[in-house]
């Protein structure tokens, strides 16, 4: 498999290779992001780089050649799908908390995809067998809609979009504290130097800017303790931005267990 992808915005500007292509290639491990690198199949701007620390710029165009690894094995599971809205180009889905989005390597079934071909016959492939007719996604962990294309045009059109922010989306969560009737939260994030599984508002090399909307939708007192009911939405889409954000300015997530 060969990819490329450009630095084009300069929020990205000095990132990392390692983590730039991380971030980009979900589907992959670090550690094998990483002996791509190391075994010189990743070029920026058509020179071969060999260290996962360099430092990215501004339009820069990085390459990365990934050998095949075996394809995992998607098959159609009868799995609860609670289809919300169907049509011929797309499908609205109910994921439901505890299920992972796609397969991959720790969870190869059991997942919506598995789900959803076992529901839904026709779907867009240009996402892969992994990923038919995803257009986002949400974390194991978070209930919420999805959509899901039918056809390849349905696809793009979606996933442009999703980018171009003429579709809304709003995440609610439940934190502990008395959140304000709104605000919002503007501070970058990157990932936390002495947790690399976590990120943080500490700002630094590899931090990017962001910003959450928040409004209070509801209050409640439970076992002495404070639990503001919030609506969140997001100028930015960074890993983890919502429980970042949240956990920075004393509204933890309720049950977060990172």
């Amino acid at each position: 498999m060969e990819v490329s992808f450009f630095v084009a915005a300069a929020e990205d500007k000095g990132e990392r290779l390692d983590v730039f292509l991380a971030d980009k290639l979900p589907e992959i491990s670090r550690s094998r992001v990483k002996g791509c690198i190391e075994m010189g199949m990743v070029k920026v701007r058509g020179e071969q780089v060999s260290k996962g620390g360099y430092a990215l710029k501004e339009g820069d165009l990085v390459e990365i050649s990934v050998a095949d690894a075996v394809e995992l094995s998607v098959e159609p599971e009868n799995l609860p799908l609670n289809i919300v809205y169907q049509d011929a180009d797309f499908a609205v889905i109910n994921k439901a908390q505890g299920m992972v989005t796609h397969p991959a390597a720790g969870s190869p079934q059991g997942t919506l995809v598995n789900a959803v071909l076992y529901h839904i016959k026709d779907l867009s492939g240009i996402n892969g067998v992994l990923r038919p007719g995803i257009v986002h996604r949400l974390d194991k962990e978070t209930s919420g809609l999805m959509v899901v294309a039918r056809t390849e045009s349905a696809q793009t059109d979606l996933v442009r979009q999703l980018q171009a922010r003429t579709v809304g989306r709003e995440y609610w969560a439940l934190v502990l504290g008395l959140a304000p009737e709104a605000g919002f939260v503007d501070r970058s994030i990157g990932r936390d130097p002495r947790n690399p599984l976590k990120f943080c508002c500490r700002g630094g090399q590899g931090s990017k800017p962001a910003m959450t909307h928040c409004r209070l939708v509801d209050v409640a007192q439970a076992a002495g303790r404070t639990i503001s009911w919030v609506a969140c939405r997001l100028e930015t889409g960074r890993t983890n931005q919502i429980r970042v954000h949240l956990t920075t300015v004393g509204l933890p997530l309720l049950g977060d267990p990172l």
